[in-house]
């Protein structure tokens, strides 16, 4: 069985969301000390954490599954692979349709592999995952127009001081995020647009794209006092700007200074709204998700439609892999008592010229008559859902 553990915006603020998180580490901590699990992978983004499961040699049916907190979801078997599939079509994203997600969740899987706890099954489910996320945006318009948590970030800019043609903006963070507020900001013809940034030469790259220019970190407060916008989005585990750095900086109108933090953990702390600086985090984005569900309602209807097709399909492929294994076992006792048999044979008839290859082929033949047989009525149970034959067969061919 699957299962899916998970926290994400859908029932956790942001502060929820890092608590959250904490109880999911040490769950899944639990349950791979008591049950050594052999395959999950870990999905960790801005919004969201989730670890998916599965075990080839146990059911988790203890009382360590039982999960009262109200902002966890904890989903098994079908419901956990059906989130799965709604999630890389942009369906269980705060922007409804966006693309980072499919990106972040290749990524996941790539890092599962490299580390061998991707096995065949969740890599299975997470293969046709992505596949089901490409065809959704390639048969609806689920993920047209401005769809990403960058350039929410940007639109909220604008409702809040207005046109940004003008303005001086500092972007925190050149990676996925800081890219994708950068994109969202070059169509607004910028006074100007400095890019800071952990590695100086990764600043310098996207800098060039934009027409800016990159910062040392470390220079940062040299350019807070006249920066209109700051919009920060790094991996960093601690604030980096918080009231104490802003009161030595000469702000020269920190009342109509404007930051968007949109990292988890926060980048900026709450304490300086002190000073008259208008602060907004990825909480304050979902007024535009909510704008951005409903225009795109259509669209994710028939992102719905494809899904559940899709999911018939992986459900008929699993029942083919489960019959597979069940085959595979059976071709196994079979060839041993075919030598075995055929080895007997060939002492009583040493005499006769041929005998080995005769006895070799007509053995070889019998088997694979027999096991064809059986190949066909097996997994023409597993579609028609004939579970008892199934389970039968399990039974009666286990070695």
């Amino acid at each position: 069985m699957i299962i899916n553990i998970r926290v994400d915006h859908n029932l956790a603020d942001l502060d929820t969301m890092d608590s959250a998180s904490k109880y999911i580490d040490e769950f899944f901590f639990k349950l791979n000390e008591k049950y050594n699990v052999t395959e999950y992978v870990e999905i960790n983004t801005c919004n969201r954490k989730e670890f998916f499961i599965h075990n080839d040699y146990c059911v988790f049916d203890e009382p360590l599954l039982n999960c009262n907190s109200e902002n966890i979801t904890l989903e098994f078997g079908d419901d956990a692979i059906l989130h799965l599939l709604k999630l890389t079509s942009g369906l269980e994203s705060m922007i409804i349709g966006e693309d980072q997600i499919l990106g972040q969740i290749k990524t996941s899987k790539s890092k599962a592999e490299k580390e061998n706890h991707c096995g065949n099954i969740l890599n299975s489910v997470f293969t046709k995952a992505i596949h089901v996320g490409q065809v959704v945006r390639k048969k609806t318009k689920i993920n047209k127009g401005h769809v990403s948590i960058g350039s929410a970030a940007v639109e909220l800019a604008e409702k809040s001081i207005g046109d940004l043609h003008d303005k001086k903006v500092i972007v925190l963070g050149a990676g996925k995020m800081g890219k994708l507020v950068a994109k969202a900001l070059a169509e607004k013809n910028l006074k100007a647009i400095l890019v800071a940034n952990r590695t100086f030469y990764t600043a310098s790259k996207l800098a060039k794209e934009l027409g800016g220019e990159a910062i040392f970190l470390d220079d940062l407060n040299e350019y807070l006092a006249d920066a209109d916008l700051i919009i920060s989005s790094t991996s960093s585990p601690h604030y980096l700007i918080d009231r104490e750095r802003l009161e030595k900086v000469n702000f020269k109108n920190s009342e109509n200074t404007l930051m968007i933090d949109i990292a988890n953990p926060r980048d900026i702390n709450d304490d300086v709204k002190d000073l008259g600086i208008k602060l907004f985090n990825i909480d304050d984005l979902r007024e535009i998700a909510d704008i951005n569900t409903k225009n795109r309602l259509n669209e994710a209807q028939e992102a719905e439609k494809i899904i559940a097709e899709e999911f018939e399909l992986l459900n008929e492929s699993f029942k083919l892999i489960e019959v597979e294994k069940i085959m595979g076992n059976l071709r196994y006792s079979m060839e041993e008592i075919r030598q075995k048999e055929a080895e007997k044979a060939i002492v009583k008839l040493a005499d006769v010229e041929g005998s080995v290859k005769i006895i070799d082929s007509l053995s070889k033949s019998i088997v694979n008559k027999i096991f064809y047989d059986i190949s066909i009525n097996l997994k023409k149970a597993a579609i028609e859902n004939e579970k008892d034959v199934v389970d039968a067969s399990k039974l009666i061919f286990k070695k």
